[in-house]
């Protein structure tokens, strides 16, 4: 029998992936929740699937809120913290402004629209257990989950800061192309949960924002511009 620490005893070897009794928990929670439902799911049942007891799990977590709000915010933490970075350089640019190519060089505006939802939607699919199911259920929607709404926000909000550089040409117009966006890279979440996702996903819905927005015909250019954004921040 192994130890997570002083006074509480392992019932099994680790079996989840994880450096740390912590990460295992998130795991088996982030399995249950996905698969069982919240609701149904007990903190007694969640310790069973790590192999701790039950007041081990205390330790690390006092409620299943608690759990599920450090799942909720690892959803969004990665492609929030990419399109921050792609926004500062805009703002960095040489005008002060948009940056270059932000009034009228529409493949290289689209291209940072186009990182950010190939980054995030990446995130989505190819997390262990699809979380984005998540966002749907009443009790992320509550005060308790503010912190993980306010950065959804401002993901969304960021989308659209980034689609407003974009020709009003397209099907959705300037003040929709980043909420278009968006909406397409949180679809990806039903996709997986129907078993319809591949590895091209991303990519397939960040080409569809762009298709979408009016600029088929630069989307070589888009997706090149887009790809070096990604080696270089991502």
């Amino acid at each position: 029998m192994t130890t997570t620490g002083p006074g509480r005893p392992r019932k099994q070897q680790p079996s989840r992936p994880g450096a740390t009794a912590r990460d295992e928990i998130l795991d088996a929670a982030a399995e249950l929740f996905t698969t069982q439902g919240y609701a149904p799911t007990s903190t007694r049942s969640i310790a069973e699937a790590v192999g701790i007891r039950q007041s081990s799990l205390y330790h690390h977590f006092s409620t299943k809120d608690d759990i599920l709000e450090v799942l909720l915010a690892g959803t969004v933490a990665g492609g929030l913290a990419f399109a921050r970075r792609v926004c500062a350089e805009v703002a960095g640019g040489p005008d002060g402004g948009g940056g270059e190519g932000s009034s009228g060089d529409s493949p290289t505006a689209a291209a940072r629209l186009h990182a950010v939802a190939l980054y995030d939607g990446t995130q989505l699919c190819n997390a262990r257990w699809n979380l984005g199911v998540l966002y749907n259920l009443p009790e992320a929607r509550s005060a308790r989950f503010q912190s993980f709404m306010a950065d959804r926000n401002e993901l969304r909000g960021l989308y659209r800061r980034l689609g407003a550089e974009l020709p009003a040409n397209g099907w959705a117009g300037t003040s929709q192309n980043g909420d278009l966006a968006f909406r397409l890279v949180e679809s990806l979440v039903n996709l997986r949960a129907d078993g319809l996702s591949t590895p091209d996903s991303p990519l397939q819905a960040a080409d569809a924002g762009i298709v979408l927005c009016g600029l088929a015909g630069s989307l070589a250019a888009v997706r090149a511009g887009s790809a070096a954004l990604v080696a270089s921040i991502g």
